[in-house]
């Protein structure tokens, strides 16, 4: 069975404003809140965190279309290394793919259909870098740059998302 599942950025939850449209959309998403971001964490230790409450989230799940914003981004690559046999599909939005924490070995790729959303004027995670950075891990691979900031509220509402994802 398909599961699908929104991984919120550094320091929103699974309430803000994506979560909730998502789940609109599809009732049956996981829209979990991992651990909120604190100035008493460093961003590695937090990330070591989050990914082991995804990990056990999604322990017994597997045919995952993982929807990942920003830092959320950053973990479902992260969880596409480390398990590309239970992804269908990723969709990263505006994603943190910091060579910092991912392994950019040479023939580190993930396969696994790839679509990314940037917003051009993204302030938080530069376009150029991310595409780069991005077209060295995903080889099959969609970048879409729209109109839009680091947020892609505008971008999100105007996606039809049933279709996007049925078309994989």
């Amino acid at each position: 069975m398909m599961s699908k599942i929104f991984i919120h950025g550094l320091e929103s939850s699974g309430r803000g404003f994506k979560g909730q449209y998502f789940k609109k959309i599809f009732p049956d998403i996981l829209t979990p809140d991992f651990t909120p971001f604190s100035e008493q964490i460093s961003i590695s230790d937090l990330l070591e965190i989050r990914m082991k409450e995804l990990e056990m989230l999604l322990n017994e799940s597997s045919e995952l279309i993982i929807i990942g914003s920003s830092f959320g981004g950053l973990m479902a690559t992260l969880y596409a290394f480390r398990y590309p046999e239970k992804i269908k599909l990723l969709i990263l939005l505006a994603p943190f793919l910091s060579p910092k924490f991912l392994n950019l070995k040479k023939n580190n790729e993930i396969r696994i259909p790839t679509i990314i959303f940037h917003g051009k004027n993204d302030n938080i995670c530069p376009v150029e870098e991310t595409k780069r950075i991005a077209r060295k891990i995903f080889p099959n691979l969609t970048y879409n740059i729209v109109d839009d900031d680091h947020y892609l509220r505008k971008t999100v509402q105007s996606i039809n998302w049933v279709s996007l994802i049925h078309s994989h």
